[in-house]
């Protein structure tokens, strides 16, 4: 769907009974926005699983991939970081820059998003703090943001391949095929 340099989110921090839901909709979100993989922290296997599972259903290519050290796959990324925080950058201010460095580059892109409070070290690693609106919201709703921004809206367009299942738009109702119906 884009160039070769790979876009990777990372969930920063997941507190097992309180962020299921919230990993697991990063996982997705990454997964259905675009990016190639995402990296949860290791006991978040529960939401590794749903993401797998919905992308051996619907399609991928997507990977994800639990990690002892979020922090030091920051550290170790080869490539650029942006992470998404409230304090950042206005993302309409450094979405160009973002998408140049990526695609001229064709550096590796690592998306962060954090959990619970996100340990300094992370704002000065990234080679980009962006704020999707600078007010207080779910990161599910800024990495879909800041990935839309990113891809200019080409991820919508997206084909799957190794899908189960895909769904029918439809004006009203819902309709989830088998692929071996075609």
């Amino acid at each position: 769907m884009h160039d070769d340099s790979e876009v990777a989110v990372l969930r920063l921090g997941h507190r097992p009974g309180r962020d299921e839901r919230m990993t697991t909709h990063v996982g997705l979100t990454a997964r259905a926005l675009g990016a190639d993989r995402v990296l949860l922290p290791d006991n978040a296997g529960q939401s590794k699983e749903t993401v797998a599972d919905i992308t051996d259903r619907f399609g991928g290519p997507f990977g994800v991939e639990l990690t002892d050290s979020p922090q030091g796959v920051i550290r170790n990324w080869e490539g650029r970081v942006v992470h998404l925080t409230m304090y950042g950058e206005r993302v309409q201010d450094v979405e160009d820059e973002i998408r140049a460095a990526h695609g001229n580059e064709s550096q590796p892109l690592l998306v962060v998003v954090g959990a619970e409070k996100v340990p300094f070290d992370v704002y000065e690693e990234a080679d980009w703090n962006v704020g999707v609106t600078n007010q207080p919201h779910s990161e599910v709703a800024g990495l879909a943001v800041f990935l839309d921004r990113l891809f200019e809206g080409r991820e919508l367009e997206r084909g799957w391949e190794d899908a189960d299942r895909h769904v029918i738009p439809m004006e009203t109702g819902k309709r989830v095929e088998s692929t071996d119906e075609e």
